[in-house]
């Protein structure tokens, strides 16, 4: 299997910008599962986290987007992290045939800082990193 980025959509709700995307990953969700939820894991294709607590209500700093708490927690599916100034980052996977994983993905935040082409950038080097 090939990863792919399958759909990339961005709304607007007052001043609150929300990112989705269907990120079709080559490995199974439990080769995938560590690099959405360890530091070493998001360093290597994301932000360094100078904190990540695994658990429910745990907390979380992520370089570039700040620091707040791990705002859902279901190992080896659902990881969410919410900062600072209202941001909300969502990584949600699920089976995808049986060697493959789909990320469900969700980015909420204010201001103009991310855009829909640095996520597309971010999850190509995932992707890469998965097929290597």
């Amino acid at each position: 299997m090939t990863g792919s980025i399958e759909q990339g959509a961005s709304q607007t709700r007052g001043s609150t910008h929300i990112l989705h995307f269907l990120v079709r990953l080559p490995r199974p969700m439990e080769a995938v599962w560590p690099v959405l939820s360890t530091p070493e894991g998001l360093a290597g294709w994301f932000t360094e986290a100078d904190l990540l607590e695994p658990r429910l209500g745990g907390e979380v700093s992520l370089r570039g987007l700040g620091s707040g708490q791990v705002t859902a927690w279901d190992v080896d599916r659902i990881a969410e992290y919410t900062v600072e100034g209202g941001g909300r980052i969502r990584f949600h996977l699920e089976r995808d045939g049986e060697d493959g994983s789909a990320l469900r993905f969700t980015h909420e935040f204010r201001g103009g800082v991310e855009s829909e082409d640095r996520w597309r950038m971010r999850f190509e080097r995932l992707i890469a990193s998965l097929e290597a």
